[in-house]
């Protein structure tokens, strides 16, 4: 099937292409709207584009280093299989670095970040039942906001390096699990950092990001076909039984 890639979104030729394509391809492979096995062409989407395809062959290039592309020369290029390793290695990484990042806001509590953080909260909920989607865009400010009020942007930017493959679980989620219970663990991280109370906000952040591992082997079990580990694989189970244990 032929994608029309120039009716998803327009370029704006006023900054450079390259890092748009990458953005642009990056979301629609983590929502699954182009799914893994789909071939994409450099060719393809620079006429589509009507640009050079350096911009593009660069796109491809990020989006494989990320491990969401499978970059063969002189054949086709392919969007890859959710890598199964991959996941719970950023959610490994993710959890490490943002349960540090929880205490040192609630060392000293900002009243203007909480503040934030609470109307925020109150948004996720208004749009909860109405967009899924709109709820994942707010989850993503809501832990840039924590990473960005203990002055970790860099941190966060390298957690975003890290999560592309646990983004594309959370999409595969979102109609089966409810974003109430989420929620519900957004504000006990806010409420543990508005009360000083480090170990309340470091346990309920590692809650939180432990949450995919209750998800991930009916997710799996759900959609083989989209995953690089077999249900049964020794390796699956006993990375998850590792995690499990933390």
């Amino acid at each position: 099937m032929k994608l029309e890639w120039a009716s998803v979104q327009e370029l704006d030729h006023g900054i450079a292409i390259g890092p748009q394509l990458h953005r642009m391809l990056r979301e629609r492979i983590i929502r699954n709207d182009l799914a893994p096995g789909s071939k994409i062409s450099e060719s393809e989407l620079a006429k589509s584009y009507s640009i050079s395809r350096q911009p593009v062959r660069e796109a491809f290039i990020k989006l494989s280093e990320e491990g969401l592309i499978e970059i063969r020369p002189q054949r086709s290029t392919i969007i890859r299989k959710i890598d199964y390793a991959s996941v719970l290695d950023a959610r490994f990484v993710r959890e490490a670095i943002e349960a540090d990042i929880v205490k040192l806001l609630a060392q000293q509590p900002d009243a203007g970040l909480v503040k934030e953080l609470r109307a925020q909260l109150t948004e996720q909920s208004r749009v909860a039942k109405e967009s899924p989607l709109r709820f994942i865009q707010l989850d993503e400010l809501f832990h840039r906001t924590l990473a960005e009020g203990a002055d970790k942007s860099k941190a966060w930017k390298f957690v975003e390096g890290l999560k592309s493959q646990m983004d594309r679980v959370r999409f595969l989620s979102l109609s089966r699990f409810p974003l109430s219970k989420l929620i519900q663990q957004h504000e006990a991280i806010v409420d543990g950092i508005s009360n000083g109370d480090i170990k309340v906000a470091e346990a309920s952040m590692r809650l939180h990001l432990k949450e995919i591992l209750t998800d991930l082997p009916e997710i799996l079990a759900a959609n083989p076909e989209l995953f690089d580990a077999p249900v049964s694989s020794p390796l699956t189970e006993k990375n998850t039984n590792q995690e499990d244990k933390q």
